[in-house]
């Protein structure tokens, strides 16, 4: 073992060590990692997923394999947790980065298929990007010592290493294709790193924060700095050399090292934007809100222009809308050469301010002297531009106090023109016009893809039209579209919508007669299909077998219902194979997820699409239905606050009814025992499952994994809930199940990943909660799953997580007694 590797595991342990000792002082049961009943094993062990990527123009697809569950061992590598990041030091990468552990290439147009090649025995891959001219595909390669780069021919698929330096994948964006697709501009570990000196435990003195004046709310982010020698392993690890690296596998340093956030050529591919991260650090705030300087280099790494030194953001006002003040949102222009935007607050950034234009967005073209010009003003927050050309660009703002959204009509090259196409509310699905369709330029950007007669247009500059893909929402469910627009006229033409009994999704269109396709339905895992427009035929291109065998036959009904007050809910009912209401009333596993709304109208309507193919993941509570159980997934649990109302103001009398609704539905279906229903969620649903239990006698146990019980340790807001505890105390006490841990009599399961990465959900939640419930003598068992994130991965994790909520199910719902406190012999108290 080197020095490096041995000063990184001293440090390390830092880390692992005090969470060891919490695991052990809470553990009750060390039997070790036990495993849940056959069918739901089989299930975890041969689950293959798989994900797609489509190159720029259409030509070719790579098929990902996504890899199994990694093992304890794999998941418990020694991780370094600086500025809200959790960095593998052994291999220079992001925890939680997604690899794949194979690639095919297709060719859709000759339907050619063949693996990639040639890669390390093992290899992971991920980060894949195709050339402009797709020829070529470029990914990183994960080891278990470096992360490399690596290029593959699209039309042999055989790969090859393009250069022997190691990537630096700790933070921010990796790699980019040079426009003409010559050469990758890359960020790899810096040459000739120098190893730190280890750590001295003896303090120097004590470590000192001030504030001296001015607001600093801020949310209770997790793994950020500490101390002096944090800020040292922060530098150290995610300083990174930008090389420019041809394809002959010549590589050149481009600028000096930095903290990388990002970096953009321009669409001619002779400049280069680069954000990098600046000092002073913070102890509060994570890595996304530290000081950055905004410049423009040459390809060859030459300072050209210094945009913008935007400050630590540690003094944001409150509220959702709240950003800096100064110049933010920069970018190029994607259908010029060299001509880029920014944007600034009107209101200093304070969404309290009342104020008419909330951002104003300006434009300065780099060639020549051209003077910064105003594109356009916003009287909502500045969300996102697609570009056209010097005729149209839709521009989204939105301000989420209203959930109000607009998309805007504008021209480039006329910077008074302005037209609001859609005006409505983005969490009223039912009338989102989707994903605005682009395409590749001949800059290889993304343009909006348009469509014209182009005599006309230079009398009519206006009509033009453009296209969009939405998921379709509808009260049928969803149907998703392929829709043309008139920005003039405004007329519509949907030129493809998903159809019963499938439910079908656009991915690929460049205004051609080729629309690409995902499909699947009750019955049918998804698949990929090429459909002439035209021609009305289709062509499959994929041949995805179930991924989930042991669930073929599971009966689905999506369920329609109301609460008390009338408010239309929605949630999905999977029943065993074959069964039927002669047989009897099963016990009930209800999984649910609360979420905000505005309107009722909102909140009422219906969600998903009852053609989509059951999946199954780690997190679901579909397991059960293998277990005898009917399971009630993704019930509605809408927190409705309409005009001036806050939603959290009803938040406990709202999770109620909407319990009792669903319980009723279940009830009246003849399918479930309204004595043996459970209710459980993950995260925010871990909450609502607390505060059922704590506030009702609906349910015959329930499980909570990874969730927050006591607000006042999320003091400046959770959630959607935008106000502070000082705002609102009693709200924060109301909603907060431990306030009321001396009244939840009904058997509660607490588990918790030993390293919650997640914002508010710190394992002290389920800690202090379960020592509270203990204390009051409540039926409860805390599960801390050592080396887990907020999502949990490795394998053993899982099925030992599955084991304790089986155990739990059947104990407690499934063969429970009139008055039964006893958990079986199998779970120690």
């Amino acid at each position: 073992m080197n020095r490096r590797t041995k000063r990184i595991l001293t440090i390390a342990g830092i880390y692992l060590i005090p969470a060891l000792f919490a695991f052990k002082a809470v553990a009750q049961d060390l039997n070790g990692y036990q495993k849940p009943p056959k069918e739901i094993t089989s299930i975890i062990e041969n689950t293959v997923n798989r994900n797609i990527v489509i190159s720029g123009k259409g030509k070719f697809m790579a098929i990902l394999q996504e890899p199994g569950y990694p093992s304890i061992k794999e998941i418990s590598q020694p991780l370094l947790k600086l500025a809200g990041l959790r960095i593998n030091a052994t291999n220079s990468s992001s925890n939680g980065i997604a690899k794949y552990s194979s690639v095919t290439l297709k060719n859709i147009e000759s339907d050619k298929e063949f693996p990639i090649t040639s890669l390390p025995k093992d290899a992971q891959v991920g980060h894949l990007v195709f050339s402009p001219t797709e020829n070529q595909l470029a990914f990183a390669v994960f080891l278990d010592n470096e992360v490399q780069l690596w290029v593959a021919s699209t039309s042999t698929g055989v790969a090859q290493r393009l250069t022997n330096f190691p990537l630096n994948d700790t933070y921010g964006k990796l790699m980019e294709w040079a426009p003409d697709g010559t050469a990758i501009l890359a960020k790899f570990i810096v040459d000739n790193r120098k190893a730190l000196p280890e750590q001295d435990f003896t303090p120097d003195g004590p470590i000192i924060t001030e504030n001296l004046g001015g607001k600093s709310p801020a949310r209770t982010y997790q793994d950020l700095l500490k101390n002096q020698y944090d800020e040292l392993l922060f530098d150290d690890h995610l300083t990174a050399q930008i090389k420019m690296v041809y394809l002959n596998g010549q590589a050149v340093n481009f600028n000096r090292p930095g903290i990388y956030r990002n970096f953009s050529f321009s669409p001619d591919g002779n400049m280069v934007m680069v954000w990098t991260v600046t000092k002073p650090y913070s102890y509060y705030v994570p890595v996304s809100r530290f000081p950055y300087d905004v410049e423009i280099f040459d390809k060859y790494g030459k300072l050209t222009k210094k945009l913008a030194q935007v400050p630590l953001a540690d003094k944001l006002p409150s509220g959702f809308d709240a950003v800096i003040k100064g110049p933010r949102e920069f970018q190029w222009r994607a259908d010029k050469p060299q001509t880029y935007i920014w944007v600034e607050a009107q209101d200093q950034g304070d969404p309290s301010e009342r104020v008419s234009i909330r951002d104003i967005v300006y434009m300065q073209n780099l060639i020549g002297d051209d003077k910064p010009v105003k594109l356009a003003s916003c009287y909502l927050r500045f969300n996102d531009i697609v570009w056209g050309d010097d005729q149209i660009a839709i521009l989204t703002e939105r301000w989420w106090k209203t959930r109000a959204e607009r998309r805007v009509f504008i021209k480039p090259g006329n910077q008074s023109y302005r037209v609001n196409l859609w005006d409505r509310y983005y969490e009223d699905a039912y009338s989102d016009p989707g994903q605005f369709v682009t395409v590749k330029n001949e800059f290889n950007k993304n343009v909006l893809l348009l469509e014209y007669n182009s005599l006309k247009r230079v009398t009519d500059p206006s009509n033009i039209n453009i296209f969009s893909i939405s998921e379709g929402a509808s009260p049928q469910g969803n149907r998703p579209f392929l829709l043309k627009f008139n920005v003039k006229t405004k007329v519509t033409d949907t030129l493809f919508r998903s159809k019963a009994p499938f439910y079908e999704r656009p991915i690929y269109f460049a205004n051609q007669s080729k629309l690409l396709i995902s499909r699947e339905s009750n019955i049918e895992p998804t698949n990929y299909y090429s459909i002439d427009l035209n021609r009305r035929n289709q062509t499959q291109l994929t041949f995805f077998p179930n991924p989930n065998p042991e669930l073929f036959g599971v009966i689905k009904k999506p369920i329609s219902y109301k609460r008390a007050d009338g408010l239309n809910l929605n949630a999905v009912l999977y029943l065993p194979k074959d069964y039927q209401t002669s047989q009897g009333r099963l016990p009930v596993l209800m999984w649910a997820y609360p979420r905000e709304f505005k309107t009722a109208a909102a909140a009422g309507q219906v969600k998903g699409s009852p053609y989509q193919f059951t999946r199954i993941s780690w997190a679901s509570p579909i397991f059960w239905v293998t277990q005898g159980f009917a399971v009630l997934d993704n019930v509605d649990m809408p927190i409705v606050g309409e005009s001036n109302d806050q939603p959290n103001d009803t938040f406990i009398e709202q999770l109620k009814e909407n319990a009792q609704a669903a319980i009723n539905k279940v009830n009246d279906l003849g399918v479930g025992d309204p004595k043996k229903i459970a209710v459980g969620g993950h995260s925010y649903g871990a909450f609502m499952t607390a505060n059922l239990l704590a506030h009702t006698n609906l349910f015959a146990a329930g499980i909570a994994r990874s969730g927050a019980y006591n607000r006042t340790l999320t003091p400046f807001g959770f959630q959607a809930e935008e106000r502070t505890y000082w705002e609102s105390p009693d709200v924060y006490y109301k909603m907060s199940p431990f306030s009321y841990a001396d009244k939840i009599k009904t058997p509660i399961l607490l588990i918790h990943g030993e390293a919650d990465d997640n914002s508010g959900t710190f394992p002290v939640q389920s800690e202090r909660f379960y020592s509270a419930l203990k204390g009051h003598g409540a039926t409860s068992r805390f599960v801390l799953l050592p080396n887990e994130a907020h999502s949990y991965r490795a394998k053993e994790s899982v099925l030992h997580m599955l084991w304790e909520m089986d155990n739990w199910l059947k104990t407690y719902v499934k063969n429970k007694k009139d008055g039964d406190k006893q958990i079986n012999s199998s779970l120690k108290k």
